[in-house]
């Protein structure tokens, strides 16, 4: 019995020094990029944002372990968004601005769509590059709610809210929206809208005067924005790179710090069945995507 322990546990042993060594080398194969370089030294990372922005939690903690992490000279923030919520929007903007304050630079590099929250985010950043046709801007906020009313006296459904406070049920869909209630409403989004364009002003070093002329909510290709110094230069990814390897003084091309992947079954499932990401299924139709939710988009 302790015999067969013993070759038991020596080929546990085994098994875990390979995945070990596999691992490891994935690791070093993921992070090392155009350039090549050590694992150890200093490099460029590239994370993404992809999809709609409301969780940004393991963003953000991403970003922060790259400002701490002294072998990150550099940050590339990869940008597919048609925008989101506005809180979160606004902890990944300031997450941005934190890494500037601790000396490194970062790149926005947008992709197909970096519009509303997305351009939002990307004004943190020292440079911005985007593709001719990539799609951006959309400054603006909106929110968006049904009216029920007359569906549901249609159909005999009474609808009663016992409340405290004149505005607490504003929004309700059992009835028509009052003058006041808009108002209200419209003060709020106006404040929100202020706060974007302060924003992409102090990000984009432009008079605020001067955004308030296009962040009416219009959509901009990248050859537009560039006119409209709401980008720095046309390119893609790679060209992103090598721009945040100059401003911190690194060889180009640099070594790349690739984002981190976390496995996804649905992920691993759309794969295998050819389905497109979720956020090509909306394409083209991206910046004017809306729900009833409190969006910067």
């Amino acid at each position: 019995m302790s015999r067969r322990l013993t070759v038991v546990t020596a080929t546990l042993l085994v098994f875990l020094g390979v995945v070990g060594l596999f691992v490891l080398s994935a690791r070093t194969w993921g992070r090392s990029g155009e350039g090549g370089g050590s694992l150890f030294g200093p490099r460029v990372a590239v994370v993404e944002l992809e999809g709609l922005i409301a969780e940004t939690d393991d963003l953000v903690r991403e970003l922060r372990q790259h400002r701490e992490n002294p072998s990150i000279k550099a940050v590339v923030i990869r940008i597919n968004s048609p925008g989101g919520v506005v809180g979160p929007t606004q902890e990944v903007y300031d997450a941005i601005r934190h890494i500037r304050e601790a000396g490194k630079p970062v790149v926005a590099s947008l992709g197909a769509v970096a519009a509303s929250g997305g351009y939002y985010i990307a004004a943190a950043a020292d440079q911005i590059y985007a593709n001719p046709g990539s799609l951006t801007g959309s400054i603006g906020v909106i929110m968006q709610m049904a009216n029920l009313d007359s569906l549901m006296k249609k159909v005999g459904v009474e609808y009663v809210v016992v409340k405290a406070g004149a505005f607490k049920d504003i929004g309700n869909v059992s009835r028509p929206m009052t003058p006041e209630e808009r108002r209200v409403l419209q003060t709020l989004l106006d404040d929100v809208h202020a706060q974007f364009i302060d924003a992409v002003a102090k990000g984009r070093k432009l008079p605020r005067e001067q955004v308030v002329q296009f962040a009416d909510g219009r959509v901009f290709s990248g050859t537009q924005a560039l006119s409209l110094k709401m980008v720095d230069a046309l390119g893609g990814l790679e060209e992103a790179i090598n721009g945040a390897a100059k401003l911190a003084n690194l060889p180009t091309p640099p070594a790349v710090e690739r984002p981190r992947r976390r496995f996804s079954i649905i992920d691993l499932v759309r794969n295998e069945l050819g389905l497109p990401a979720p956020a090509t299924l909306l394409r083209p139709a991206l910046p004017i995507f809306k729900t009833p939710l409190y969006l910067m988009d």
